[in-house]
């Protein structure tokens, strides 16, 4: 007899389905796992089997074969060790053989028939509900499998003895509902930094736009305090981006108790980050850190002291909102829309913008210049927003707190965002979201300035020689800033920040 029961495969966030195909038959006895496992599938077999013993079912002394079709597919991860273990089960009798038709089953078998929680089990779920299946997974898992669909029906066991009872109809496991973290309230606020009004500007515009952003200033100007501060003027997750961030925490199984939260995600990875961990990668081809930022913010802290070549696999990502991760035996690709904010020291002294400072290392141009230029020019291009945070003075310190906290910019933040979704949705591009993701082609609709504004963008184009990306590139931030504004057209002010926004300052001078 050969029992079929369905699970997964993943290939990025998308669940493949696979047949698990359970063979008990007369033979010496033996227990073979076929369909090109790796090695923790093939270590289910002493998970399956002392896993049956502890829950009161002895292996019979037979040969058992399991095949996972497709064969020509990786299988990898411990999850299929509960499959395997209920196809054994039906394959004996233990449940009925038709109990486990129209469930996608996944799971981590231990020792003592304990079902222990896996990654993945949110894109499982939406696989299987896609499928008009139903889903067997861990307890620790059924909230954040809940999320799928209300309709969805779901069998969420701490043991194998759970499920056992449950399908002989002498125990009744109710359907999970799905959970969400709490909204916490102690998120750091604009309003605990004195001073720097025109970086605190310049962070209203990114997060309204979804701009790219850039800040250079000396040692303890407050670029990391204002790029902590992020997270509290940015919208929460709409549903659809917030399945969306949640399947990537998922895979990459940093979903805690099941429960999904609705913060944007906000990533900030050491500067020694390898480029596997800030893109992907590894033997399973796991999701980095930019995909983990997907629908948020990517903070890298002293950009320079980046590797060049780490710095350079941001290209793509910045453009396209996806990466690729190939691999030997198969190819993922995992959605990568965030936004970058980065800070760095204008130099390796980092006092460079100081008045009346002098270099350490010798002439403050050539100090600074051999510095940035640690950072290629196409990825500088790439970003929408730069600008230098001076060093707070002992004047701006002893001020009284500012009035205007994160929850004014936050409302200002949520506003624009909302006529942004409004004009793409009425473009026939529900897809689009911000005006940083806001192809070229509708620029010329959506962004077109007046005859004042017209006439400074060419001008400035030619002074500054800004490359086809930088002018797109510039409209898009003076698109967010009549936005702020509440203007439908762009006027010449609006493209006078933007422009000024481009460059730094020495940049600004000459194009003046």
């Amino acid at each position: 007899m050969v029992a079929r029961v369905s699970t997964v495969a993943f290939e990025g966030i998308e669940a493949r389905a696979v047949d698990v195909q359970v063979q008990v038959a007369p033979g010496l006895p033996a227990f073979a796992i076929v369909g090109l496992p790796d090695k923790a599938v093939s270590e289910a077999r002493e998970r399956v089997r002392s896993a049956l013993i502890a829950s009161g079912l002895a292996l019979p002394a037979r040969r058992i074969t399991v095949n996972l079709a497709p064969a020509d597919l990786p299988k990898e991860g411990s999850h299929y060790d509960l499959p395997i273990a209920l196809g054994l089960m039906a394959a004996i009798g233990a449940i009925p053989p038709d109990a486990l038709s129209g469930f996608t089953v996944l799971g981590e078998l231990g020792l003592d028939g304990s079902i222990a929680p896996v990654a993945g089990v949110l894109p499982a779920a939406i696989g299987a509900n896609s499928r008009d299946e139903g889903l067997i997974c861990p307890a620790a898992c059924g909230a954040e499998a809940a999320w799928a669909s209300p309709d969805i029906q779901i069998v969420a066991a701490n043991s194998l003895i759970q499920i056992a009872n449950h399908f002989r109809g002498t125990q009744v496991l109710s359907r999970p509902q799905p959970k969400v973290h709490e909204a916490e309230a102690n998120l750091l606020d604009l309003r605990d930094i004195k001073g720097q009004e025109s970086a605190k500007r310049a962070l209203e515009i990114a997060a309204a736009g979804g701009h790219h952003l850039l800040m250079i200033g000396s040692p303890g100007a407050g670029k990391s305090m204002l790029a902590a501060r992020l997270p509290s003027i940015l919208p929460p997750l709409s549903p659809s981006e917030l399945l969306e961030v949640s399947m990537i925490a998922s895979v990459a199984g940093e979903i805690e108790g099941g429960a999904l939260t609705a913060r944007r995600p906000f990533r900030a990875p050491h500067h020694s980050a390898s480029m596997a961990a800030l893109t992907g990668g590894g033997m399973r081809a796991k999701p980095g850190e930019i995909s983990l930022a997907h629908q948020g913010v990517l903070f890298l802290d002293e950009l320079p002291e980046f590797d060049p070549r780490v710095l350079d696999s941001l290209r793509q990502p910045l453009e396209n909102g996806e990466v690729a991760v190939s691999r030997a035996n198969h190819r993922v690709t995992y959605p990568a829309r965030f936004m970058l904010v980065a800070a760095m020291n204008p130099c390796r002294c980092g006092h460079a913008y100081e008045p009346g400072y002098s270099c350490r290392r010798g002439r403050i141009e050539r100090c600074t210049g051999d510095y940035q230029a640690r950072i290629s020019g196409p990825l500088m291009d790439r970003i929408d927003l730069r600008i230098e945070v001076p060093a707070v003075t002992a004047s701006d310190l002893i001020l009284p707190p500012p009035t205007e906290g994160s929850a004014e910019v936050a409302a200002r933040v949520a506003a624009a965002r909302d006529v942004q979704l409004a004009r793409y949705a009425a473009a026939g591009l529900p897809h689009i979201r911000t005006n940083a993701e806001a192809p070229a082609s509708v620029l010329e609709t959506i962004a077109q300035p007046d005859a004042q504004g017209q006439k400074l963008l060419r001008d400035a184009a030619e002074t500054m020689r800004l490359s086809a990306r930088g002018y797109h590139r510039v409209l898009r931030v003076a698109r967010t800033l009549a936005d702020l504004d509440g203007a439908e057209k762009i006027g010449r002010l609006h493209l006078a920040e933007a422009l000024s926004y481009r460059a730094l300052a020495d940049d600004v001078r000459r194009a003046a």
